[in-house]
């Protein structure tokens, strides 16, 4: 019996049993579209995120505070703050650091006639557009003479200026508002950022870093100091220009530990693709089981088939099949079932995906990588989990196949 003949005796057989094959094909249906779609969805999630982390500014590194240590127990990273507006000033001297952006943060209950919103606060300096690639859509950022002098200025993001000024046509530029009870004056609107994972960048007020600690928050010390590196390729030495210098104005010993610590641009990202990469591969596999019991199915309905079938299988036999005729037979039809469910669950896949990406809010990138995994897979499943009933087709005998009832 020649391939096409085998073809065209399998999607008969596949017609004559429409449910049951439908039935049968529904496991490794629902394998290849979860596996496609959880991929798409890790793969956009990944790169959705090294773009928020490249957003956050060029040649980025992040001073924050140390760790504390009580009897031995570490009170985990934070817990050691002795990062101060010096500390920024001795950094900003170092010739491979191109801008620094001191900031400290906390809550701003901002009032404006009858309307009131609570937002994110953040304190911070005048080198902040350029320290964390961040641009002002209306009006202007405040002035290194502002924060000298300590002015009640604002500048907010877009998620406040909508939730106090939309629907009065009101321009948010020049309005006088209340922060903490405290009366600013809005200078500037932030240019749209988006959410970075749980944070919302549109959602806060930044105010100067001295008004800040002076007038709301009152402390001393910053939460962080983020510095941006001349260039890529100065990143390492202003790394160790930043350490030297904070270690210099914190008056450590040698033999003691850094008080705070540095993280870098490319630290952050890696780490979260590493999470992204890690997430995506247990989802992954998770939702391949199901092409294992969609195997476990075709197994199933083959055994089904080979035992409602036996006196076909005898006559075929008896006319002159060989052995290869019926096991390429009945493993062609495994086969085919698992290729028929491959591509329904490919094209169901990619539209779960797309349908994500438009109403669920999430970023997803359909690569060909997975789909064709998935398909090689489904076709795999077909002959893996076909074999044993083929082989048990064409180990029949020709005599016990006729008398067979």
């Amino acid at each position: 019996m020649s391939f096409v003949e085998c073809l065209r005796v399998s999607f008969r057989s596949i017609r004559a049993n429409g449910l049951r094959s439908i039935l049968t094909m529904l496991g490794i249906i629902i394998g290849v579209a979860a596996v496609i779609a959880m991929v798409a969805i890790g793969e956009g999630t990944s790169s959705s995120v090294a773009s928020q982390i490249n957003g956050l500014g060029s040649n980025l590194l992040i001073v924050s505070p140390g760790q504390a240590t009580q009897g031995r127990v570490n009170l985990g990273a934070g817990s050691l703050n002795t990062l101060t507006l010096a500390d920024a000033e001795a950094i900003e001297q170092k010739s491979s650091v191109s801008g620094v952006a001191p900031s400290v943060n906390g809550r701003g209950q901002i009032v404006w006639g009858s309307k009131n919103y609570s937002s994110s606060l953040e304190g911070t300096t005048a080198a902040f557009p350029q320290v964390r690639n961040v641009q002002v859509e209306r009006g202007r950022f405040f002035s290194n003479f502002e924060v000298k002098q300590q002015f009640n200025v604002a500048v907010i993001g877009t998620e406040v200026a909508n939730n106090l000024f939309t629907g009065n046509s009101t321009n948010p530029v020049g309005q006088t508002v209340q922060i903490n009870k405290i009366p600013f004056t809005i200078i500037g609107v932030l240019k749209s950022q988006g959410s970075s994972g749980m944070t919302n960048n549109d959602d806060r007020i930044i105010i100067p870093i001295t008004t800040a600690m002076n007038r709301l928050t009152g402390g001393k010390n910053v939460g962080t100091i983020y510095v941006s590196a001349v260039s890529s390729d100065q990143m390492e030495q202003a790394q160790r220009d930043i350490q030297s210098a904070l270690r210099s104005k914190h008056n450590l010993r040698p033999q003691a530990s850094d008080d705070f610590r540095i993280t870098s641009q490319t630290d952050i990202l890696s780490t979260a693709q590493q999470v992204s990469s890690s997430m995506t591969a247990l989802l992954s596999g998770i939702a391949a089981i199901s092409l294992i019991v969609g195997g476990i199915g075709v197994m199933n309905i083959m055994l089904v088939s080979v035992t409602e079938r036996t006196r076909e299988i005898g006559i075929r036999k008896a006319i002159g099949a060989k052995r290869g005729d019926i096991l390429r037979q009945f493993l062609i039809e495994a086969v085919t079932l698992s290729l028929i469910g491959g591509i329904v669950g490919i094209v169901l896949g990619v539209g779960a995906a797309l349908l994500v990406s438009k109403f669920g809010g999430m970023t997803t990138t359909i690569s060909l990588s997975p789909i064709l995994y998935a398909f090689l897979t489904s076709s795999l499943v077909g002959v893996v989990f076909g074999v044993y009933p083929a082989r048990k087709a064409a180990q029949l005998k020709p005599i016990d196949a006729l008398r067979y009832e």
